[in-house]
């Protein structure tokens, strides 16, 4: 009695890769139906991925290559990719890569098992790169399953040797002030000496913007501070380049999906660090950092990270997520730590050969890099 309903939702799915920001807008409304159904992150929503194809520089150098799993007029399956041209090589990735901390597929409860390889194999057959490599995948990602060895896919794509670290602090306090209660002796006297040292000067308040109050001081202070931390380590961003309108379209569509939460301190009229943050699915995910040089005898950031951790608390959060990076101002607070994985494939023989030199300098390195040991005992 089943079958003739499963042949029927096979003849109406069809395939389709977006290439251009015109059909990206035109999809819009079924991809975001589908990601409110699959309770994805922002960093999987379409307003995101338009955001940033409306910003980056150099587009000339990208593509976009967005997969849909179309089920009659309703989306099952999104995968929001993008290429980019190095070295001659077309590198297929996420789609706002460098501005996105978690990456993933996007597959409608419910529907055929079987959808997101069937979409995965259409961009596969598609082309138009010749080197994949998606990072940045939490241990549950759904994008995981193609590498199940018993998958269509599990040689094609493989496991990377690159990781990166996400840290939170998750755990039961009552109140933030109760978490703090728990934090070692030296950090409660560091956060109550800065505070100090910063009140000397002024006024001091730790506050969360409200919703319909101007962001730009706080996005051009952020910026300003941004790049003096990358100027002074010697690094480049383009989501903090003087003009740049990336943060702020990135910033708009939280706010539009009533999900930002900007957590500034201010001493006087100062804005000395601030925090923007995002709350999704009972987390509060911190996004960009950052404080003024001027105060870091103060350590304003710390104290900025300890008051938006209790705000968290308080408002009966379960966890504070501080996203992609291994920091040790991250690590100093975090009560448990995630691994992120990257897979990478390739396509046609420049793909190949990118692939194996890229797994030849990896092994090149491990191989210097690894602790010398005796091989015989006769030498």
């Amino acid at each position: 009695m089943n079958a003739p309903m499963v042949l029927g939702i096979l003849r109406t799915r069809t395939f389709e890769v977006v290439t251009s920001a015109e059909r990206l807008a035109e999809v819009t409304p079924a991809w975001s139906a589908l990601w409110r159904r699959a309770g994805g992150l922002v960093f999987q929503h379409p307003a995101w991925i338009a955001a940033w194809w409306r910003t980056t520089p150099h587009q000339e150098r990208r593509t976009l290559r967005i997969g849909l799993a179309w089920n009659g007029d309703r989306l099952d399956g999104v995968v929001a990719l993008a290429t980019i041209k190095r070295s001659g090589i077309r590198v297929l990735e996420w789609a706002a890569k460098n501005h996105s901390d978690y990456g993933d597929a996007l597959v409608a409860p419910g529907s055929d098992p079987q959808v997101l390889s069937q979409l995965w194999q259409y961009m596969l057959e598609g082309g138009g790169f010749d080197l994949v490599y998606l990072n940045r995948l939490l241990p549950d990602a759904g994008f995981r399953t193609l590498l199940d060895p018993a998958s269509r896919h599990g040689k094609a794509l493989r496991p990377n040797h690159r990781t990166e670290i996400s840290y939170r602090v998750a755990g039961f306090w009552p109140r933030g002030a109760d978490w703090f209660e728990t934090q070692s002796k030296k950090t409660r006297q560091n956060y109550r000496r800065g505070r100090k040292f910063m009140e000397e000067s002024g006024t001091l308040r730790f506050r969360l913007l409200d919703a319909d109050e101007s962001r730009e001081p706080a996005l051009l202070r952020v910026a300003a501070l941004k790049r003096l931390w990358l100027a002074r380590h010697g690094r480049v961003s383009d989501l903090f380049d003087h003009g740049s309108p990336v943060l702020a379209a990135l910033v708009s569509v939280l706010a539009e999906l009533e999900l930002l939460r900007i957590f500034v301190l201010e001493l006087d009229d100062t804005i000395v660090a601030v925090s923007i943050n995002f709350e999704q699915h009972g987390r509060m995910m911190a996004f960009i950092t950052t404080y003024d040089p001027e105060y870091e005898r103060a350590s304003p950031g710390m104290v900025l990270m300890v008051d938006y951790i209790r705000w968290s608390l308080d408002h009966g959060l379960a966890m504070v997520d501080f996203l992609c990076g291994g920091e040790d101002f991250k690590r100093r607070f975090a009560t448990q730590s995630v691994t992120l994985t990257s897979v990478t494939g390739a396509r046609g023989l420049r793909g190949h050969l990118a692939l194996l030199a890229d797994r030849a300098n990896h092994l090149s390195k491990s191989w210097r890099t690894r602790p010398k040991t005796e091989t015989s005992v006769a030498e």
